[in-house]
């Protein structure tokens, strides 16, 4: 059984930064892709970021290019989202999701299988 736990949200002001973490259970973490979303209130939950398998290669919605980066340390079991420049646009759910393959890294929620419990971030201004 998958269980994925993020952990590093909280309260920020704009401009800030936060590393959020997803821990993985499972032995399997270092086989699958894995990707960020988030949920605001009032809107549907979107892509952030994804990774595949090893780290080479790396995908990211438009409105957090160049201000987040996604990473992933296989010998932790951990994925990473390293987040600068905040703002309060920013402010959501954060969730970590594992892919259904090594190398899908696609925006599509309803692709990706086991999902965390979801951190929150709020960037204030």
């Amino acid at each position: 059984q998958v269980q994925l736990v993020e952990s590093g949200g909280g309260l920020v002001q704009a401009g800030g930064s936060l590393r959020l973490s997803c821990s993985a259970s499972g032995r399997t973490f270092s086989r699958y892709a894995m990707g960020w979303f988030r949920h605001a209130p009032g809107k549907e939950r979107e892509f952030v970021a994804a990774i595949s398998w090893g780290g080479g290669r790396t995908s990211y919605a438009d409105s957090v290019k160049g201000r987040f980066t996604i990473s992933r340390d296989n010998a932790k079991d951990t994925l990473y989202l390293r987040m600068n420049s905040l703002k309060p646009e920013d402010t959501a759910v954060y969730y970590c999701a594992r892919a259904p393959t090594s190398t899908y890294m696609g925006p599509r929620t309803d692709e990706y299988d086991y999902w965390g419990q979801g951190t929150q971030v709020t960037v204030s201004s």
